[in-house]
Formats: structure tokens, C-alpha cells, sequence
């Protein structure tokens, strides 16, 4: 009867550290990818930098919290973040119905469509010479008509994406009778294998596209096609259960938009404003 006594109660003191643990808004570890610059990516030394490791490092000082930001691997991150490697996620991610069973997000900080790229002199310009931008979310018959025109425009063609992305889950919709498809552990691996003509063309967010473009191991590169928007916005990506660190971001993102802070930060990083008006 003791033993169980003692065991009832260590369960329960357990479970109220766990639960403190887990609502700590003041000492917060956020994972990044390390791997899609320009927003988020490595240093020859080490150090992280990019858009989202100056906007963590604001909301942080907004909500009067100390942060630690660190590298992990795409893959991983929502298993791991569950599993309390971390506390949050900052890391160009995109809120998706399954992605949403697994994990709470906090209101979007912002916003850019997927693009495709592609060699010069592929052909590929021309078979996809427009270049509108169209919300998937909206379920209008251009948006299908337009996705029925890349179906048949790449008939044959291996594109590469980065796993576990909204591109990937774009290409699973709408193209895999289409292309064949490979998938790499980082956007920059596909870049490569552009480039050493291993794939036709790659899908990724268009200012991460636009910034290796500034490459000039790139230059025979270009963007094609039209645009999709995929998902609500790139968000933090918390514990279901942390809903008080949830609150917390919510407010800093708030003031990051209505202040302009946001709105410089995107524009000094992308050269354009992909902020999130409130």
C-alpha cells in the first residue's frame, strides 16, 4: 500500500514538472533547418543567420524570453519536437491538415508561393510561359485548369523536391502520373543535381529560388512557370499542449506586423514585402 502510495505520488509530481515544463514561455529552444538560406541557413563558422533567425531573435526579445535557436534536420523535426528535443519551430513551415494533426501553429508571420526552376535551354520556359500566381487553397476551375495544363507540359520529366515540404505534397497531388519525382534531404541538393542536369526542374518557395539564382554556379538556371501558394503562411510550430507559448508568439507576431518591423525584415532578406498585414 506504501509502495503504491509513493508511486501515485511520484507519477503525479512527474507529471505537474512535465507540465511545467512544457508551459516554460521564458527559457524557449527553437529548431531550425540550417539549410534554406535565405531563410534559415549555416555560416562557414557555424553560426546561424537568415530572416527567420533575426525574427526569432525578436519575437524572443518581445516576449521577454530566452532563446537558444539550433540546427535539425528537416525530416525529423515534427517527431522531435514532440518528443521535447525542442520547444518550437521556426523553420519556413507551412500549416497542412496533416501537419496540423501532429502539432499547434501560431498565426502565420508570412507568405510566399512555390516556384518552379529550371535550366535555360531546357525547353521549359516556353512549355510554361506564364506566369500568374494562383492560390491552391481556393478550389476555383482556373486554378485546376491551370494544373491540368503543367500536367501535360511535363509529361516525362524527373523533377526534384525537398521531402516533407508543400512542394512535395503539391507534386503527390497534382503531377505524379506526370513526372517522375526524387526527393532530397535539402533544397540546395536538388539545386545541384539541377544543375548537373540529373533532373529536369525543382519546386521550392520562390525566394529561396531567387536567392540561389544570385549564385553563379546557378547562372544557367531560371525560374518558369506559374507560382502556387499552397499553404496559410509559414508559422511557428509548437506542442498541441503548450498553448500558453502558443499565446506568447501569437502577440509578438502580432507586433512585429503592426509595427513594420516585420515588413523592413522582409524586405531587407527577400527584397520584397511577404510580411503578414493583421
Amino acid at each position: 500500500m506504501i509502495r503504491n502510495t509513493i508511486l501515485a505520488t511520484a507519477l503525479s509530481l512527474a507529471g505537474l514538472c512535465g507540465e511545467a515544463l512544457a508551459q516554460d514561455t521564458t527559457h524557449i529552444r527553437i529548431a531550425t533547418e540550417g539549410a534554406y538560406a535565405p531563410w534559415n541557413y549555416t555560416l562557414p563558422d557555424g553560426t546561424l543567420a537568415g530572416y527567420e533567425i533575426d525574427l526569432a531573435q525578436e519575437l524572443c526579445k518581445r516576449m521577454k524570453a530566452q532563446c537558444e535557436i539550433v540546427a535539425q534536420n528537416w525530416d525529423g523535426m515534427l517527431p522531435a519536437l514532440n518528443a521535447g528535443k525542442f520547444d518550437a519551430i521556426i523553420a519556413s513551415m507551412g500549416v497542412t491538415p496533416e501537419r496540423a494533426e501532429v502539432a499547434a501553429f501560431s498565426d502565420p508571420y508570412s507568405t510566399a508561393p512555390n516556384a518552379f526552376l529550371a535550366l535555360k535551354g531546357s525547353g521549359l520556359a516556353e512549355a510554361l510561359p506564364w506566369h500568374d500566381k494562383f492560390d491552391l487553397r481556393d478550389k476555383a476551375a482556373g486554378s485546376k485548369e491551370i494544373v491540368g495544363k503543367l500536367d501535360a507540359a511535363l509529361k516525362g520529366k524527373v523533377l526534384g523536391i525537398q521531402g516533407s515540404t508543400t512542394a512535395g505534397k503539391f507534386v503527390d497531388a497534382y503531377l505524379k502520373d506526370a513526372v517522375t519525382v526524387r526527393s532530397y534531404k535539402t533544397q540546395d541538393e536538388a539545386n545541384l543535381d539541377l544543375v548537373a542536369g540529373r533532373i529536369d526542374l525543382t519546386m521550392a518557395n520562390i525566394t529561396v529560388l531567387a536567392e540561389t539564382l544570385k549564385r553563379p554556379d546557378m547562372a544557367v538556371a531560371e525560374l518558369v512557370g506559374p507560382t502556387f501558394v499552397l499553404a496559410s503562411g509559414t508559422s511557428v510550430a509548437l506542442r498541441k499542449s503548450d498553448t500558453a507559448l502558443k499565446d506568447k508568439f501569437n502577440a509578438a507576431i502580432h507586433d512585429v506586423n503592426a509595427d513594420g518591423f516585420n515588413k523592413a525584415l522582409t524586405e531587407r532578406w527577400f527584397g520584397v514585402d511577404i510580411s503578414v498585414k493583421n
